[in-house]
């Protein structure tokens, strides 16, 4: 064969090679992703006393069974007055702490979303006897609880009457800080991360100042970011929270 058409030649089959190479890729790539992919759990469960809540979770592979990785702490969320668990599965929080290993489970509280109302939460007492119940219906032991504005009518009493039942403490801006005393939060010892947006003028500050009695906090400020800040800053929310869950392992 002359010089020319064998050279040829080779650069045809090169080409061919390359072409195959590149059709194959993206279907390797998808399997890839498919072994790592988050699976998506919602339903509800009917608690003790006949409450119904409902959940979501956010299982990555072969921790479906909602097994979190060895180490690492359940992490249960709650919502704001005008959001519910909806809001963490769309943010990608849920997916986000799979992946990292985390069992990520938000509820709606009772009244939102898919929850009904429930008269056993009109008090105090009956808001932390829901969340008993919340933990011990899902499975869920010594979470991080994670609460935004309106849901610290449950967990800051949940906090004070059963710290102990956490692994840690993650309050976003939440109502009633006032409504205890600073020496009601020096006992509490579950690791804290008080966060805030830097634009969130009245609950931010207010909640800052009552929760830095708790003995072992610390604090994260979301810049440019208002009352939910994990809504207008989620990238700047899940660096902050990924650190705080890391330093708990």
């Amino acid at each position: 064969m002359p010089p020319a058409r064998s050279r040829l030649g080779v650069l045809l089959l090169g080409a061919l090679l390359t072409l195959v190479f590149y059709l194959l890729l993206p279907a390797a790539q998808h399997g890839q992703q498919g072994r790592g992919a988050a699976n998506a759990t919602a339903g509800t469960r009917m608690l003790e006393g006949g409450t119904p809540v409902f959940y979501r979770e956010v299982s990555a592979g072969p921790r479906a069974s909602g097994t979190a990785g060895p180490g690492r702490p359940d992490v249960l969320f709650l919502h704001g007055q005008a959001f519910t668990s909806k809001t963490w599965e769309a943010l990608g929080t849920l997916a986000l702490l799979a992946g990292e290993g985390y069992r990520a489970v938000a509820i709606d509280l009772p009244g939102y979303g898919n929850s009904p109302p429930a008269e056993t939460v009109a008090t105090v007492q009956g808001r932390v006897a829901f969340l008993d119940r919340v933990l011990q219906e899902l499975g869920i032991w010594r979470p991080v609880l994670v609460s935004p504005s309106m849901s610290g009518r449950f967990a800051l009493p949940f906090l004070l009457a059963r710290g102990d039942r956490l692994s840690g403490f993650v309050p976003i801006a939440p109502v009633r800080t006032k409504d205890y005393a600073a020496e009601q939060y020096r006992q509490v010892q579950a690791p804290t991360l008080i966060l805030y947006g830097d634009r969130d003028t009245s609950l931010g500050p207010q909640a800052l100042q009552n929760l830095r009695h708790l003995p072992r906090h610390r604090v994260a400020v979301v810049p440019d970011a208002g009352h939910a800040c994990y809504m207008d800053k989620p990238e700047h929310f899940h660096r902050a929270l990924l650190s705080f869950l890391h330093q708990l392992r």
